[in-house]
C-alpha cells in the first residue's frame, strides 16, 4: 500500500501534495516510511470523528456506486479503477460552481 500511495502522490503536481490525512487505518502502518518516501506531512484523524474527514466519506461513498463494500480491487485493472477516477474527478461540484 505505502509504494502504490508513493508512486500517487509524487506524480501530483506539488501544491497538492504538502499533507494526507487519514483515517487510523492499517493500510498506514508504514506511515512513517511514507512520509519520507512522498515527502509530505501526514496527519491523522481522531478515532471516531468521521466529520474530521468529510471529503473522504463524501468519496467513499462515491466510490461505493462503483466498487461496492469488501471489493477486491486487484480484480480490477489499473485501467478500470483509472476510468472510475476520471469519471469522479470529472462530475460538476457543487462548491466548485
Amino acid at each position: 500500500m505505502r509504494g502504490a500511495i508513493t508512486r500517487t502522490i509524487i506524480s501530483l503536481p506539488e501544491e497538492l501534495r504538502r499533507s494526507l490525512t487519514w483515517d487510523q487505518g492499517a493500510e498506514m502502518a508504514q506511515h512513517d516510511r511514507l512520509k519520507i518516501d512522498a515527502g509530505v506531512q501526514i496527519y491523522f484523524c481522531d478515532p471516531q470523528s468521521p466529520w474530521q474527514r468529510g471529503t473522504n466519506e463524501n468519496t467513499n461513498g462515491l466510490l461505493r456506486q462503483y466498487f461496492p463494500k469488501g471489493t477486491d480491487l486487484s480484480g480490477h485493472s489499473a485501467d478500470e479503477i483509472a476510468a472510475v477516477a476520471a469519471a469522479l474527478n470529472a462530475r460538476p461540484r457543487k462548491t466548485l460552481g
